[in-house]
């Protein structure tokens, strides 16, 4: 059942994304005269599909894409039937340079403020909660695997990132940290000032839910919820409400430094009941537990509530924020920072983001994201995709010269073969790390 949910997640954002950006193309074709035969969310087989207006308006059973047909463009149809006719006069190549320009571009304009209006509703509707870094500096964080390894240890208090003060928990995890030349947090451990540098390689290992989760948690005290009776927990006067100050002497707060600090058969636990400290030893039964079920205590949130007229800026700079992620993630993959492996993810990489339980809010956040980094990778200058046509306008525009009929099918062709290359490849890439 988890899995159908994060698929049907998937194809509704994707179909929401696709339909509106297919209509970017279709509205901006039909506002300059050029007649659009197709407009289909999904690939064939058809499902159904009815004309209004000389447009075939259709449901595709494929969804994960979709497509508009205008008379006289050479696109991933391969349609060249018409390219040895004079061009008719409502047809996309008979139609000023400038006209062409703004429809290729529609689909990725109206993806971007598809983008932007979410933003701007989710930061009106919900404000900012978060963790700000007063609270987290009160017991310091706790470093997981990949923050060990970087030099981090249990406890640290995270002063700066990057020379510059922080303000909330997401500001720790911000990809753009991580872009910077030499990235580094400064920190106080034990009352010492520390700089500690992130690897050259730290994006490689930080391009994964999985990698970032072993990477740093806030450290939060924990209180005992339940003692399960007869346990050897509940033999040795364990309660509920109890606190646990230290194990074998040594200093806890988190319930991970519980866990990792339980090694002997018999342990000693300085308790903290009733505002006193009660010293308890009890053993661990054959599975290595003691019988009790704690409970963190809540932590303070701080939230921030926006007015409308307030959300427009900065749901805007959240979406554009995206953008430029995806800019700078690009550049490092090709400087050879980022292992694309890790850090591209196709269908089944998308539909696990999403997640097997369904929240309208988040939902409605990745959907954002999506349109966001849909707008960016059409933009990108390849044969096939808008933002190569619009390339190729741009430089008619210019130069006043006009590619031929045949250099535009046959970069088509070419910019089709690195499309499906790529989607070969985020697909197998999908389905290895299913493995790993």
């Amino acid at each position: 059942m988890g899995g159908l949910i994060m698929a049907l997640q998937m194809i509704l954002a994707l179909s929401i994304i696709v339909a509106i950006h297919e209509f970017g193309h279709l509205i901006t074709a039909k506002i300059f005269g050029m007649r659009v035969e197709k407009y289909f969310v999904g690939f064939p087989p058809k499902i159904f599909s009815f004309r209004y207006k000389g447009t075939e308006y259709g449901l595709g059973s494929v969804p994960l894409g979709g497509f508009v047909k205008i008379s006289g463009i050479i696109d991933e149809s391969f349609d060249t039937k018409h390219v040895n006719k004079k061009p008719e006069p409502w047809e996309f190549r008979a139609k000023p340079a400038w006209q062409r320009l703004i429809v290729m571009l529609g689909g990725i304009v109206l993806n971007v403020i598809t983008g932007i209006i979410i933003f701007i509703s989710l930061t009106y509707k919900n404000g900012d909660q978060f963790i700000s870094k007063d609270e987290i500096n009160k017991h310091g964080i706790i470093a997981l695997e990949l923050g060990k390894e970087i030099g981090l240890e249990t406890g640290d208090k995270i002063i700066n990132i990057n020379g510059e003060d922080w303000i909330k928990d997401t500001d720790l995890f911000n990809p753009n940290v991580f872009f910077e030349e030499e990235s580094f947090y400064t920190i106080e451990r034990n009352g010492n000032i520390i700089k500690v540098t992130f690897p050259d390689d730290f994006l490689n290992k930080f391009s994964s839910e999985k990698e970032i989760n072993s990477f740093i948690k806030i450290r939060s005290p924990f209180t005992i919820n339940e003692v399960v009776e007869g346990s050897e927990a509940y033999n040795s006067g364990i309660k509920k409400g109890d606190k646990i100050i230290s194990i074998n002497d040594e200093n806890i707060i988190d319930m991970f430094e519980f866990h990792e600090k339980i090694k002997d058969n018999i342990i000693n636990l300085k308790i903290l009941r009733d505002k006193k400290l009660i010293n308890i030893n009890v053993s661990k039964n054959s599975e290595g537990k003691i019988g009790i079920i704690m409970k963190p205590d809540a932590i303070n949130y701080s939230k921030i509530n926006y007015s409308f007229y307030e959300s427009i800026p900065i749901g805007t700079a959240q979406a554009f924020s995206i953008v430029m992620i995806n800019v700078k993630a690009f550049g490092q993959m090709f400087s050879g920072n980022i292992d694309p492996r890790k850090s591209m993810s196709g269908p089944i990489g998308i539909a696990q983001i999403f997640g097997s339980n369904f929240n309208w809010d988040k939902f409605w956040r990745l959907t954002g994201l999506i349109s966001m980094v849909l707008a960016f990778m059409n933009l990108l200058p390849i044969p096939a995709l808008d933002g190569g046509h619009a390339l190729f306008i741009s430089i008619e525009l210019l130069t006043g010269y006009k590619p031929s009929e045949k250099f535009l099918e046959y970069s088509t062709r070419f910019g089709v073969i690195i499309l499906l290359t790529l989607m070969g490849f985020v697909i197998i890439n999908d389905i290895y790390k299913l493995f790993i």
